[in-house]
Parts: C-alpha cells; structure tokens; sequence
C-alpha cells in the first residue's frame, strides 16, 4: 500500500541481528507522567523495567504531577530492580506540563513517551525505536506504537463502540497525512523536537478536564519540517481502562473536551478561519439537535445503550458549540 511517501523504503528486515549489538542501539528516556493512578502505575512499571533492551542504553523517568496518593513510595518500591525507575515531582498541573519536565530531565536521543497505565511486553521498546535504528538519515522523526484498550474491572456494551486499537497501517512504516499516533504510545528523536519545540501547555488534562489531541501539533510542525511520522503496530501496549473511564459522565466529559481540544489546537495553529468556526458552529448546532432527538427515541423504545451514545455524540458538538464562541473571542 503507498502511504505518500517515496522515502518509506526503510529496510527493518536486518533489526533482529542488528540490535543484539548494543553498539548501535539509541540511548532511550522512557517517560512516564502519572496523576493520582498509585495502583495502576505499580503494574505499568511492573512491565515497564523488564524490557528487554541493554540496561545501559535506556532509563526511565516518573513524573509525578502533584499525585495526592502514594505514587511516590510505588515508585520506591523498584528502586532495586536492575533499571530502577527516576522519581521527580512537577507541581504545575497538567500532563503537558510533566510531559516537557520529563524531556528537560531526560539524557536519551530517543524520547518515548508512556500513559501510567500501560502494559507492555519486554520486547515493546525494541520494536518501537526498530525504524529510528533502522533510518541513520534520520528522516523518522517520530514513532507511534499500537495503543490496545483492556478493560480490566468490566465495561459495559455501549462504551466499547468509543475504544478500538489505532490500527493506523498493518506493519511498520509512516502514516498518511492527518493520522496522529496516540500519546500513550509515542516516541520522538530528541533533535527533531527540538527543532518544533516541547508539548503545549495550553491543551493538557489537567483537574477534570479531559483536553486531548495532545500530540496533533507536534506531529504537524514535524510534517511540516519534512520529516516522517511512523506507525509501529508490533510496538503494542494494552491501556488499562478502569471502570471509573466507562462510566457515562466520563465519557460524556472525554467527547466535550476533545471537541474543545480540537478547536483550540486549530485556532493555535492559524488554522481557524473565522468562516471555518461559523460553519462548524451550525453543523454541529444541527448535529447536537439531531442527536438529542435521536436518544430520546432510542430511550422510549428502551434501548437504553444506544441513547447514551447518542448523548456522548451530542455532548461532543456541545464541545464545539461552547469552545467556538470563546475561540472567536480570543479566550481558551
């Protein structure tokens, strides 16, 4: 399949032989934000410090983000396994800002950028610096890996249909224009983001928001530079979805502050025609209406996980019809 790109024809076929010798392997910083996640973080770091990669070329950083649990002493209780992982505290809420910390803090050429409720194979960084290994030119600016979401303590049926794995292209290689490889999974040479600058704070989760589309102006900006932007499917982690993200007014506040991420990301970009705003105002004034009718219908008929969605789908254009209006303004 042509993916746009003449320069795809990175050959990975020689990384098996190629990484056993650590003399050609990247020194990597996997960094880890965390925000009151104690318990899932024990299993993330659990997976995390067992890769199977030389100890010497690799560490790992945890970037506490005010956490008011005891991620800390989870953090202490690997500090004697052979990659233990680095503890540091950023007090300025908000993931992006312990994202940029963790960059500032970090040594490694590649920077691999992990959700603190992931669960990884030993062999998942291996496979996710395979094409920054494998490109000496270093046109591979950035690496995605495959995000699968489990849902260990149950999930109803109507919020499966919101979760799926990215599933960008079937094998290793760079993405079309207009696919962002999740947060969750995603690694960039240290040089690239240097040249476009850290992640935005002015996007981030923080508190209740669920802001996301953290990684779509990184992504951009190195589109625009000419670089690569690559998908790494054999790269997979499983995101641990706890029951407290499938609860409907999860949900519902997930799909209204992706739409205002979204927003704000454009505008910030200079992508925001005024004409652009007005026309995904009334679009989604008609969608919100058309959703709301379509879940009081489904709710009198009894199908009660069809309405729900359908209330999700309407809260998201609520998300548009809200954000807009203040993006017009010049207010976030």
């Amino acid at each position: 399949t042509d993916y746009g790109s003449a320069r795809a024809a990175i050959d990975l076929s020689n990384f098996r032989f190629r990484i056993s010798n650590s003399a050609v392997l990247p020194t990597v910083s996997i960094i880890i934000p965390t925000f009151r996640r104690a318990r899932w973080l024990r299993e993330t770091l659990a997976t995390v410090v067992a890769q199977d990669y030389p100890a010497d070329r690799f560490e790992i950083l945890v970037i506490d983000n005010n956490s008011p649990d005891e991620t800390r002493s989870v953090v202490a209780e690997f500090a004697t396994v052979k990659k233990a992982p680095h503890y540091l505290l950023e007090t300025r809420q908000g993931a992006n800002f312990a994202r940029n910390r963790g960059v500032n803090e970090s040594t490694g050429e590649i920077l691999v950028f992990g959700d603190d409720d992931i669960l990884v194979r030993p062999d998942w960084l291996r496979e996710l610096v395979a094409p920054f290994v494998a490109d000496p030119a270093g046109r591979v600016a950035s690496v995605g890996g495959e995000v699968v979401p489990v849902f260990p303590e149950g999930c109803p049926d109507w919020v499966r249909g919101f979760h799926g794995p990215q599933a960008l292209r079937p094998d290793a290689g760079p993405t079309r224009e207009g696919q962002v490889p999740m947060s969750a999974n995603l690694a960039f040479r240290r040089e690239a983001l240097a040249g476009v600058g850290l992640f935005d704070t002015s996007v981030t989760r923080e508190g209740g928001k669920q802001f996301s589309s953290d990684e779509n102006v990184l992504t951009r900006k190195l589109r625009a530079a000419g670089r690569e932007i690559w998908f790494a499917p054999a790269a997979v982690v499983q995101h641990q979805m706890p029951a407290g993200r499938t609860t409907f007014a999860y949900v519902r506040r997930h799909a209204f502050d992706s739409a205002r991420s979204r927003v704000i990301d454009r505008v910030s970009e200079g992508r925001g025609s005024t004409g652009y705003l007005l026309s995904r105002f009334a679009g989604n004034l008609g969608k919100a209406l058309g959703f709301t009718l379509a879940a009081g219908l489904n709710a009198v008929a009894g199908r009660g996980g069809e309405a729900r969605k359908a209330l999700v789908r309407a809260w998201r254009s609520c998300g548009y019809l809200y954000q807009i209006p203040r993006s017009l303004a010049g207010r976030i």
